[in-house]
């Protein structure tokens, strides 16, 4: 952080309002539980992403799609993501559209079941202008789901200098034009395989790195995260074991203080360790991004394990 100065990163995604049941387990198809806790919280990768990003120290805007400006759940999350200290302005609202409301189920070991709806129409939005958006900006993090709306901008960003790191949240179609507009690719095991249509996440980064230039990595839950050094190598960094209650949000906070590491000027290494503390962190607490740690939390946790 040259000067002391936060750096600026852009997060691309859509929002969505979460209301969270907590069971002891997931319904039978046909049956109904008790929820012993509800919450409404909001989510979305990008947006748990910046939240978490926000809480450990970065300078995070947003950008694209919600829904009409008079229904009630783009209001909900707008109002959160400005206590959050999140800048809203290049948020699209669009008349009609309606912002995506899940439902998630968490049972009594921290696993997560969710049903959401999307309303299609938010994927013809169309971001304000590149110059606008990329001012001042260090890096991008944006969901592999947005990229009908902003392979373009994610180009003119790497052309510019700037990191674009992509969350993957569903497999990738080969051809998907994420794949070269990245600097960094962030997959689970299961996305990873289900795109490289290969099995074992070592055999799936390197067929990968044959189709893009862009760093891989694939995380898989406590048995931590694997990925493709500078040489084409596979390393290994580990999760930190903690007492689990909720995993819903993990990946996206792990996405995010990945991001926020490498605008701060650290290498991968560095960043991916970090980002598997704040992910773990999160893990020993209920909700989604909203339960993301702050950085005096991160930097604790760390030095306590060395």
């Amino acid at each position: 952080m040259a000067g002391g100065i936060a750096p600026r990163i852009l997060c691309i995604g859509i929002p969505v309002r979460d209301l969270t049941f907590r069971v002891e387990a997931v319904p039978a198809r046909g049956s109904k539980a008790n929820a012993t806790h509800l919450a409404e919280i909001c989510g979305g990768n990008a947006l748990n992403a910046a939240i978490a990003m926000a809480r450990l120290g970065g300078r995070v805007s947003f950008a694209g799609p919600m829904g009409d400006p008079g229904e009630t759940s783009s209001g909900f999350i707008l109002d959160r993501m400005a206590a959050e200290g999140i800048e809203t302005s290049h948020v699209v609202r669009m008349p009609g559209a309606t912002t995506p409301v899940s439902a998630i189920t968490i049972d009594a070991a921290g696993e997560r079941t969710l049903t959401i709806y999307r309303d299609p129409a938010l994927w013809t939005v169309t971001l304000p202008d590149a110059d606008e958006l990329l001012a001042d900006c260090e890096a991008i993090l944006v969901e592999s789901r947005c990229g009908t709306f902003c392979v373009d901008l994610c180009t003119e960003a790497r052309r510019r200098g700037i990191r674009v790191i992509v969350g993957v949240d569903r497999a990738m179609s080969l051809t998907d034009g994420l794949l070269n507009a990245a600097s960094h690719l962030l997959f689970s095991s299961e996305q990873l395989q289900e795109t490289a249509g290969v099995a074992g996440d070592g055999a799936a980064l390197k067929r990968l790195a044959g189709l893009t230039p862009a760093f891989l990595a694939a995380t898989r839950g406590p048995l931590g995260t694997i990925w493709l050094n500078e040489t084409g190598a596979l390393e290994e960094t580990p999760a930190f074991p903690v007492q689990a209650v909720d995993t819903l949000g993990a990946g996206d906070v792990f996405h995010g203080a990945f991001t926020l590491r490498l605008a701060e000027g650290e290498g991968v290494r560095e960043a991916l360790q970090f980002a598997a503390a704040a992910a773990a962190l999160k893990c020993t607490r209920h909700g989604g991004g909203p339960a993301a740690p702050q950085r005096i939390e991160v930097e604790e946790f760390l030095r306590n394990r060395r």
